[in-house]
């Protein structure tokens, strides 16, 4: 609520560097098989499911809470102090679902012991391609992408921020990062200065609203 500085005012966006895809799975006992199914036991069951993230505020509470403003659900949301908790609980059945990062989830998927629903980007991923979009699977224009990128300080010369984006664009394409990014369950995912200041204040104004739907805070 204090934030001693603003995310657009006081950087020079430099460009984006990678993407981590987010997976919507639900543990077995949860009767659905996919998205659309989901919303319409939601509906029918208000707060009774819950869905778990790594804490407050991070990338995979608020796409929950983004899939319950656009779905009219009312999902309740469990943090934890990180992600294996959140996945342990899920795997014991004491949680509906998370939205989680690929790597930890996938095993588990592969292994029966979770279902996958879709992935909260606008195309599938290549680690999981028989694994619709939430879009695809019954949330039309749902997409929230986990990335990441370089900011300068405000009103570094254009000519140092140009520079620097080549040069970040031309490493983020070389195969041995891309292959230790894919490791980790990121894809690269670069841009322009410009692309990257556009996608930091679309995506400022989307989940702004979203906070204040759901009245998700960090204090």
């Amino acid at each position: 609520r204090d934030m001693p500085f603003d995310p657009v005012r006081d950087f020079e966006p430099v460009g984006m560097v990678a993407m981590v895809t987010i997976i919507l799975v639900v543990h077995p006992s949860v009767p659905v098989k996919s998205v659309q199914e989901l919303i319409a036991l939601a509906k029918s069951r208000p707060g009774d499911l819950t869905f778990g993230s790594p804490g407050n505020g991070t990338p995979q509470h608020l796409a929950g809470e983004l899939f319950n403003t656009m779905a009219g659900a009312k999902m309740g949301h469990v943090p934890y102090k990180g992600a294996v908790p959140a996945l342990t609980d899920l795997l014991g059945g004491r949680l509906s679902m998370i939205f989680s990062s690929m790597p930890p989830a996938l095993p588990h998927v592969n292994s029966g012991k979770l279902r996958a629903l879709g992935v909260t980007s606008g195309a599938r991923s290549p680690a999981a391609p028989d694994v619709p979009t939430i879009a695809q699977s019954g949330l039309a224009g749902y997409e929230v992408i986990n990335w990441y990128g370089v900011l300068a300080p405000a009103k570094t010369a254009k000519d140092i921020v140009g520079k620097l984006n080549a040069e970040i664009v031309r490493i983020m394409n070389l195969a041995a990062v891309k292959e230790r990014l894919a490791a980790q369950g990121a894809e690269t995912f670069t841009s322009t200065p410009t692309e990257f200041a556009d996608t930091i204040r679309k995506e400022t104004e989307k989940w702004a609203r979203v906070v204040k739907f759901s009245g998700a805070h960090l204090d």
